[in-house]
């Protein structure tokens, strides 16, 4: 999952945390290094933001947790140096200009590059004398995306960034993450409930469901693990010998998702159609209770 010659970015071990009798995170081990773009997915009160505020050193926890090789709680500022964060792309001052904007985050962060701030901020219609308050909400995420862009940082955490953006809005933020940050030295973290979002531009998907991580991939093994193949409702497919995770009734068809790729294919290929399964399929075939997976 990352060069082995590299020091991983994030490195969790056993990390568990309780809120009284609640147990938020059980167990939870993942280490991610460069040039990934991980999803971490899972419904709301699955642990997302709970395994967040720990690595963002908010929290004390069980287990071990290392980021850039620091202690996050004990070592916040140091760690913060290296890593961006955005909670909301709604949440800038509405009272400060642009420019004011920029001048603050040049002062509160030591890596942050007015230059590039200035040419990302350049091709857009957004200029420094605007108000914040004053843009959409459209306007207002590009700029956050913008002043972000701008801060040297090797990891852009992002927790549910998106949530109540058009379908428009929503695409121009993942294509600008990806073209002006991302890159195989940078790394992108990215939790959300909502699968579909997201899907196109992981390099790797991690699911948390009840504190606990269900399902830990490589987008490009997707194929090769699960196989979906979709029935008419008549059809009695011969699941003799195979691994079946999930299986759903729809009106008209039957949806069936099983592990194994290409030899699962071979054999499915004559009694229906033969698909690689989506995030969002195999989130609820693994998540489900009762699951096979």
């Amino acid at each position: 999952m990352q060069n082995p010659s590299q020091e991983p970015m994030i490195e969790i071990s056993g990390l568990s945390k309780n809120y009284g009798a609640k147990k938020a995170l059980d167990d939870v081990n993942l280490t991610i290094g460069r040039g990934e773009i991980v999803g971490l997915i899972g419904p709301n009160g699955a642990g997302k933001s709970t395994l967040l505020a720990a690595v963002m050193g908010l929290l004390k926890y069980s287990g071990s947790l290392r980021v850039f090789g620091r202690d996050p709680f004990h070592q916040r500022a140091a760690m913060l140096e290296h890593m961006s964060y955005i909670a909301d792309v709604a949440s800038l001052p509405g009272w400060m200009k642009v420019r004011d904007l920029f001048k603050f985050v040049g002062a509160m962060h030591p890596r942050f590059d007015s230059e590039k701030a200035m040419a990302l901020l350049s091709a857009t219609n957004i200029s420094l004398n605007d108000r914040i308050d004053t843009l959409s909400k459209g306007m207002k995420t590009r700029l956050h995306l913008i002043t972000i862009l701008a801060i040297d940082t090797d990891l852009l955490v992002l927790d549910e960034p998106t949530i109540g953006l058009d379908v428009l809005v929503r695409r121009d933020f993942q294509d600008r993450l990806v073209q002006d940050y991302y890159n195989q030295q940078r790394s992108i973290l990215i939790t959300t409930h909502q699968v579909d979002e997201i899907e196109n531009i992981l390099t790797r998907v991690v699911f948390i469901n009840q504190g606990r991580i269900t399902l830990d991939l490589e987008m490009t093994e997707l194929r090769h693990r699960f196989t979906k193949l979709v029935v008419t409702a008549a059809d009695s497919p011969n699941l003799e010998g195979l691994d079946l995770v999930h299986r759903r009734e729809l009106p008209g068809r039957t949806e069936l998702i099983f592990k194994g790729g290409d030899g699962v294919n071979a054999r499915l290929a004559t009694q229906g159609e033969v698909l690689t399964p989506s995030l969002e399929d195999l989130f609820v075939a693994i998540n489900t209770p009762g699951s096979q997976a």
